[in-house]
């Protein structure tokens, strides 16, 4: 019996004869001679059927594949440069060939079809090559994040999904009926990973949170898998220097791992190879004046509009893109005004009408991927901003709680996978980045 071998790992066994268990993606081939696009969900690569060398059987059984069929197909590794699929070209000199099922005739073909099929196959899209590279970068995302917390000292603590109040506005959240009392599907787990810092120090939590915001564009879901790193005795200028450090191992990971997926959604990884500590820094104040500088020198009156920001307001995609233009990096945007922020964030000093609050701005108009903050360590200031923003007292009790016993500065932040990953990918929209995505009216498949 020959040895069953992964598609990644084919390089190492040039020269042998291994075993591939996996699918057709596609097959040309006349005569003598078929070229099978064999995938196993570690990559592609080329098996190559020779009629002379086949029995009638193996051959015919090749022929008889349809897209997407299950097959295993034996053959001598060989290496040849000008082969698809694996990178350093390498294909498989077929030997043997075994059909475990002929698929029946597959929906999604090679011809551009539109996004909502695409979406109502999704169950099925996401065997497409690019549809498998944009989720390989998402698990190597995952993978990287925890990595670089986990070697830095945090810990990772699970926080509740059904949650009695709102962690962000009251207006975006899914209610939910919980023996007959109202709660909700939690918008994050920062105020929980609030009460394990002060029995870890340092925490975070990774998971899906949900927000019932009716948006159609390309940067929101409707549930989005976030990280959220908290950290005790840390101010806001720490949790920048923590960020920078973060999140270029982040990317430098996946430029490192995964390059043939880049390679295969066409990413320009220029901008991504100067994701490198330290970042760039406006405070809120200087984006509002480099934003009115744009205004006043555009001739474009729809850029204009777009633009128009007051003082209180906070950016939206349009304001963020165009701040974003200016460097080659990500950018940190701080001190926002407190009006267009959570309750919980720190007031700055001498400046109550602004909190200490960031928001890090990847390059290339993805705009927003971590939003963080200093929080506030007062227990009588954040009762305060509790009832300002008519919230329930009695929800938050435990969350005071923190506050009157042993209270330290603290700091943390969110960050959105699904955005993160369409930035390092360099695609469009959000929905391709999750395998099962929950937008605005779609919950199939």
């Amino acid at each position: 019996m020959t040895q069953i071998v992964s598609i990644q790992n084919i390089a190492d066994h040039v020269g042998e004869t291994v075993t591939i268990q996996g699918w057709l993606y596609a097959k040309t081939g006349k005569g003598k001679l078929q070229f099978l696009q064999v995938r196993d969900g570690s990559g592609t690569m080329q098996a190559v059927l020779f009629k002379p060398n086949l029995s009638e059987e193996v051959f015919e059984a090749g022929k008889r594949l349809t897209q997407e069929s299950a097959l295993i197909v034996s053959g001598v590794v060989k290496q040849n440069e000008r082969a698809p699929g694996v990178p350093g070209g390498y294909e498989l000199d077929t030997t043997d060939l075994r059909v475990v099922q002929i698929a029946e005739e597959y929906p999604i073909t090679p011809k551009d079809h539109g996004v909502e099929f695409l979406m109502e196959n999704r169950h099925l899209w996401i065997r497409s090559r690019l549809q498998w590279a944009v989720l390989r970068v998402r698990a190597t995302v995952m993978r990287a994040c925890r990595d670089w917390l986990d070697h830095n000292g945090y810990l990772e603590m699970s926080t509740p999904i059904l949650t009695p109040a709102a962690g962000e506005g009251t207006s975006t959240l899914f209610e939910v009926d919980y023996f007959g009392e109202k709660i909700y599907l939690a918008q994050t787990g920062q105020l929980y990973n609030e009460a394990n810092i002060y029995s870890f120090g340092k925490v975070y939590c990774f998971g899906p949170t949900f927000r019932a915001e009716k948006s159609k564009t390309r940067r929101h879901m409707t549930e989005f898998w976030m990280l959220e790193p908290e950290t005790a005795y840390c101010d806001l200028e720490g949790l920048m220097a923590m960020e920078e450090e973060f999140l270029s191992y982040v990317v430098q990971r996946c430029l490192e791992e995964r390059a043939h997926e880049l390679k295969v959604l066409e990413r320009d990884t220029t901008m991504l190879e100067k994701v490198k500590p330290p970042f760039p820094r406006l405070s809120y104040d200087e984006a509002v004046a480099r934003l009115e500088q744009i205004r006043a020198e555009t001739d474009d009156p729809d850029l204009k509009a777009l633009l128009a920001v007051e003082w209180g307001q906070d950016f939206g995609s349009p304001h963020e893109t165009e701040l974003t233009k200016q460097f080659d990096q990500p950018i940190f945007v701080y001190g926002f005004p407190s009006v267009c922020k959570a309750f919980y964030m720190e007031p700055w000093p001498g400046r109550p009408e602004v909190c200490k609050s960031v928001d890090l701005l990847a390059p290339e108009g993805y705009g927003e991927i971590t939003g963080g903050s200093e929080r506030i360590s007062d227990p009588e200031l954040l009762l305060r901003r509790i009832h300002e923003e008519n919230l329930p007292e009695e929800a938050f009790k435990w969350y005071l709680d923190l506050r009157r016993y042993g209270s330290v500065p603290h700091s943390g932040f969110g960050l959105g996978v699904e955005r993160t990953v369409a930035w390092i990918c360099g695609i469009h929209h959000v929905r391709e980045t999750n395998p099962f995505p929950r937008t605005l009216g779609r919950v199939y498949p």
